[in-house]
């Protein structure tokens, strides 16, 4: 959620306007967040269901569960904010047309697309069918919700191709305002993952007699 916001605020225009050069920075804070909360879904998809002749459940920092749609969502996510770290920092920096290119729009266009793919996987692992979706569970919505946002991000990463010629990005106002859109979609998957760690519970049937 914290990643989300500092998104959204940077591609917000007056708040963009009120940071200035700043704004670099602050996607830049955001998407440490993201990697941040990637890792621990990897972590956790790594991790689940673990357990080593009854002795308790091991915790490995890296592992492979090839066989899990959950898993490669969550190391397929991974690499794309890590791609997002690597272009939101070089941002910052002082760049030539061809460096822009090179470190920034080709790790925000690997970032878009693996987040395409893994919120894809997500969809695939929450829904029986790929056609006609309900969208039924809370789950499945947030997966909806959160491919609605990679979205966004994959059409921003398009517009923000840097014509060599002008050394000015496609659509600059597409990019802001697709950015901010998947910022705010992703905020609200993130929020929602609150109340999924709650489920209601299940009524109880008391028997009389």
């Amino acid at each position: 959620m914290v990643g989300s916001a500092c998104f959204a605020l940077g591609a917000f225009p007056p708040t963009a306007s009120m940071l200035g050069s700043a704004a670099a920075w602050v996607f830049f804070i955001g998407s440490i967040f993201f990697t941040s909360a990637a890792y621990m879904q990897y972590f956790e998809a790594t991790n689940e269901g673990d357990d080593i002749e009854g002795r308790g459940r091991t915790r490995r920092l890296f592992g492979v569960r090839a066989t899990s749609l959950g898993w490669w969502a969550a190391a397929i996510q991974l690499i794309g904010t890590v791609a997002f770290n690597v272009s939101t920092f070089t941002a910052t920096r002082e760049l030539t047309t061809g460096q822009e290119e090179v470190l920034v729009w080709v790790p925000d266009m690997v970032g878009a697309a693996c987040f395409l793919v893994a919120s894809a996987l997500v969809i695939m692992e929450t829904h029986d069918r790929i056609l006609g979706m309900l969208f039924r569970s809370l789950e499945s919505r947030i997966a909806a919700i959160n491919m609605l946002g990679s979205i966004a991000f994959g059409i921003s990463a398009l517009a923000a191709f840097v014509i060599p010629a002008t050394g000015e990005l496609v659509n600059v106002d597409l990019v802001n305002s697709t950015t901010f859109i998947g910022a705010v979609l992703f905020f609200i998957g993130a929020a929602l993952l609150i109340p999924a760690m709650y489920p209601e519970p299940e009524p109880t049937t008391v028997a009389v007699g």
